[in-house]
Formats: C-alpha cells, structure tokens, sequence
C-alpha cells in the first residue's frame, strides 16, 4: 500500500463503514511500522482519517445511538474518552520528528496500544448492538450524517498538528482526560 488516498463514500451501512476505517487505520499502522514504506505520508493519512472518523463518530453516531437506546450514557461517555486517549497519543506521534528515531517509534506503539483497544471495545460495544437493535433505514441514516461529518473533516486536514492540539486541549478543558496537573485525590 503506497497510495494512502482514504475512500470517501456517501452512502452505506454505518457498521460496515466504520469496521472499514477500523481495517484502514491498522493497515496505516502497518504501514508507519514498515521502514520500506513512505511512513510520513502514512502518518498523515491516518491522523486525518482517525481525526475525522472519531470526531464524525462523537457528533452524528454516538448521540444518535444513544437516543434510540442501542448503546447508553456510559458506552458513548466511554466512547468519547477513549477517542481523546487516542488523540493525545497521536499528538506525540505528529510531534515526532522524523519518522526513524525511537521518539516516533515509541510514540507509534503507544497509539496503536490505545486504538487497538478502543476498536476491539467499540466493535463489540457499541458496533454489535447497533448491528443488532438499529433498523436498517437508521443504519443508512447514519451512515450518511456520519459520513459527510467526515469526509468534510477529511478534505479540512483535520489531522494536522495544530488541529490535534486543539482537540487534545478541549479534552482535557472538557474532563475527557486526566489532568496531572491536579493532585489526584
């Protein structure tokens, strides 16, 4: 894979869509691991597609779920914080100078760590029930609120490092990230 263009569909099945991003973002992944590759343009690639997918996701598929009583509160709280976990590792990954050094190497496991965790969790959690208990004509719905949002975001560059800092910073302004500045109790 040495073309890192992201699809950008209109239409389709929410689940299936998602679980598809969820497949590209490991192989971009794979790709940031592999020293043959163009593992830069693998980098942007995926923080705009991991940017746009979640930020999609929290405004056009969580609250939606959430009010047709598919997933709860706590699945798309749970959601949202796993979503701003994974957007302060990714920041580290784009502040990474270069992509040879320990620094981004670190900083690649560190992300992969995180989101391989949220996907398994959001595709059993959140993915399955939706599958399960949202009607097709939802699903469809869904698909295309969430993939506008996206594909918006996507052509915006909203992986870029000062977009992920403002992300990074409003999670922890919102309580979605711990802040060590405060002493825990």
């Amino acid at each position: 894979m040495s073309d890192y263009t992201i699809p950008q569909p209109t239409s389709g099945d929410i689940v299936d869509l998602i679980s598809q991003d969820h497949r590209l973002l490991e192989d971009l992944m794979r790709a940031m691991r592999d020293e043959s590759a163009d593992r830069d343009a693998a980098r942007v690639a995926f923080s705009d597609l991991l940017v746009a997918h979640s930020e999609a996701e929290e405004e056009a598929v969580y609250p939606k779920l959430k009010s047709k009583k598919v997933i709860d509160g706590e699945e798309e709280e749970h959601g949202e914080e796993e979503h701003a976990a994974t957007n302060e590792a990714l920041l580290k990954l784009l502040q990474a100078k270069g992509t040879d050094t320990q620094k981004f190497e670190d900083a690649l496991e560190a992300v992969a760590e995180v989101l391989n965790h949220h996907i398994g969790e959001e595709e059993l959690s959140i993915l399955n029930p939706a599958r399960e208990d949202a009607s097709e004509d939802l699903r469809q719905q869904l698909a295309e609120t969430w993939l506008a949002k996206r594909n918006t975001l996507l052509e915006s560059g909203a992986g870029s490092l000062d977009n992920v800092e403002k992300i990074v910073k409003k999670a922890y302004d919102d309580g979605l990230l711990p802040n060590d500045e405060q002493p825990s109790e």
